[in-house]
């Protein structure tokens, strides 16, 4: 296999794991709206748990944004 190929496909596969992050940003705050709709006065005592877990994924795109980068401009 060519290396700039081999190169391309880890880059693309980096790219699996933003993807993911969206479905868990979305997961997040879907089940905390449907909890918060179901038991309002409790919302507010959870919402800096909202808050981390979207911290949490966030950084787990952000790593994997960050390896598609060194996977195509670093390693030549």
């Amino acid at each position: 296999m060519d290396p700039t190929a081999a190169r391309y496909l880890a880059a693309g596969l980096a790219c699996i794991g933003m993807g993911a992050t969206a479905i868990g940003v979305g997961s997040i705050f879907g089940q905390f709206l449907s909890g918060a709709l179901r038991n309002p006065s409790a919302a507010d005592g959870q919402r800096t748990l909202l808050f981390i877990g979207f911290a949490l994924a966030e950084v787990f795109g952000i790593v994997s944004m960050l390896a598609m980068f060194l996977l195509l401009f670093f390693f030549k």
